[in-house]
């Protein structure tokens, strides 16, 4: 049985910092673990601007401390100028667009309505050869919550691939089968991130015992088989899929209200959770290629100089981080960071 395990120092590819008084208080755990981040643009005044997105670079790098680097994102809209999100992209103020369709998620009210209003900006991206991220669900509400990722891939994701087969696509935070299938079935210019909790959680998980608001997140947590899937997905050593926690943080009022916020966060101990899974199923020889070197490779960037290494040892999570509820608070894991 291994004991430790050492790997490139790994970069998350899907992050929610927020920012403010929350920024400095979650910042400093995605560093602790990750050199890189691709940080998500969706606050309450999105990103959509280079000036704004240096800014918000800069407020990060305050919050986090030495050692980290956020990669900073365009939040598209149906009016997304093509020359502003060029002009970011050359300079290295950005290096990914986000596509939230309209009110699919937290901060998303200013997404696209419809994605052929930003079909100039995708013939662009495809150009330049700027990674598109992508919030896979439709919001149709006669569409079953659950059903919304697989009808998001027939409906809008398969035709804009059609449309634009060399764009890079990054399908992020998968839940289904449908879309693990999807990838591995696409081109090498598509892939997909994998949060720990869609490795650990499923539907049922949300209503154990009662209402579990903390494991409310979207896309949603999907049956078990399509956990299975996923999982499957993540450990398969396939260069298609890498880490992104979607770690996104909200306070324990936000979630315990009689409309509660969509989003787990799960910072403090991704890496760990992450290893887990990977631990169970037998495939600690394949974590450092999701970890540490599937996202450098599909976005053209250099793998981190750095190792990091984990111990087989037991850590509990405690009830509150920072004043916030973490994914799986009051559990004990079995793999922790050794100083």
């Amino acid at each position: 049985m291994t004991d430790t395990i050492t790997i490139r120092r790994p970069d998350d590819w899907h992050v929610h910092l927020r920012d403010g008084e929350l920024l400095e208080a979650v910042a400093p755990f995605t560093a602790r673990q990750f050199a890189r981040a691709i940080v998500m643009p969706n606050l309450k005044s999105p990103i959509t601007t280079v000036a704004a997105a240096a800014e918000y670079r800069q407020r990060i790098v305050a919050a986090a401390g030495d050692g980290f680097t956020p990669l900073m994102t365009c939040y598209l809209t149906d009016f997304s100028e093509p020359s502003e999100i060029e002009r970011g992209y050359r300079d290295g103020t950005w290096v990914a667009a986000k596509l939230y369709p309209a009110n699919a998620t937290t901060n998303s009210a200013f997404g696209v309505t419809d994605v052929r209003n930003i079909y100039p900006a995708l013939e662009a991206m495809q150009r330049i050869g700027m990674v598109l991220c992508v919030h896979g669900e439709v919001t149709d509400p006669g569409i079953d919550i659950f059903d919304r990722e697989a009808v998001f891939i027939e409906r809008v994701l398969a035709p804009l691939l059609a449309d634009f087969p060399e764009l890079k696509i990054v399908f992020e935070h998968i839940t289904t089968a449908d879309a693990a299938d999807f990838v591995i079935g696409s081109a090498a210019n598509v892939a997909a991130t994998i949060t720990p909790h869609h490795l650990i959680i499923n539907r049922s998980d949300l209503f154990a015992g009662g209402l579990r608001p903390h494991l409310y997140c979207l896309p949603v947590a999907k049956r078990e088989a399509h956990r299975l899937a996923v999982r499957a997905a993540a450990t398969s050593g396939s260069a298609k899929f890498f880490l992104g926690t979607d770690s996104a943080p909200h306070s324990r009022e936000a979630k315990e209200s009689a409309c509660g916020c969509a989003g787990i966060f799960n910072a403090p101990f991704a890496l760990e959770s992450y290893l887990a899974a990977f631990d169970q199923d037998d495939a600690l020889d394949r974590f450092e290629a999701f970890a540490s070197l599937n996202g450098p490779a599909f976005y053209g960037l250099a793998v981190n100089p750095g190792t990091i290494t984990l111990k087989r040892s037991a850590v509990r999570v405690p009830q509150e981080v920072a004043g916030l509820v973490s994914f799986q608070a009051g559990e004990t894991l079995g793999w922790a960071i050794a100083d």
